[in-house]
């Protein structure tokens, strides 16, 4: 098999290595093939992709469905970016916890955010291409948030005050409440 599986802190989380093969013309990768993802544990059949393009500064999130959940295999075409999955299912032994990667057009990784996680970045670099498969359809009216900076989280964004405090992000994210803040029928369940 050409794919490394890396279970993460929290089970279900899981970052990805693709194999790159590379020579003087340029790379070739397979970047999702549903035999060799299932082999090394994900079984989700993806219906969505999306694509961002953020600029420095910029954090998108903490974002999660509720109704219409999504799970998220997500990677980095152009760029850096610091990827977050908070665990917010009522019930979960890691309820609040969080982990958090670096994914760049140069490391080639992907990070698996199950259903029932808050999802958000930072943009590390000028500017990021920021790629995701979905194994659901996006719904509207359907999105919820937690704030990003909720201190309480504990998340590194890996920048200063002075610059987290100069952040781009939505009126939406900027809005979005403290996760205890969030009433429980607002957040999923853990299924154990």
């Amino acid at each position: 098999m050409n794919l490394k599986c890396e279970e993460m802190a929290i089970p279900g989380v899981r970052l990805f290595t693709p194999a790159v093969f590379g020579d003087e013309r340029g790379f070739f990768m397979q970047t999702y093939q549903t035999r060799e993802y299932a082999a090394a544990g994900l079984d989700a059949a993806f219906v969505q992709d999306n694509m961002s393009r953020s600029c420095a500064g910029t954090v998108r999130g903490l974002h999660y469905q509720l109704k219409n959940p999504q799970a998220k295999l997500v990677s980095v075409l152009r760029g850096r970016v610091l990827d977050v999955a908070v665990d917010i299912r009522r019930g979960s032994p890691w309820f609040g916890r969080h982990v958090a990667v670096e994914l760049s057009e140069e490391n080639r990784r992907q990070f698996f955010i199950p259903r029932g996680f808050a999802h958000g970045f930072r943009v590390l670099s000028e500017s990021a291409d920021f790629f995701y498969k979905c194994d659901n359809f996006y719904t509207p009216g359907d999105e919820y948030g937690i704030r990003w900076n909720d201190p309480a989280l504990g998340i590194d964004w890996r920048w200063s005050a002075e610059e987290a405090t100069a952040a781009l992000t939505s009126p939406k994210d900027l809005a979005a409440p403290a996760l205890a803040d969030v009433p429980e029928a607002n957040l999923p369940v853990y299924q154990g």
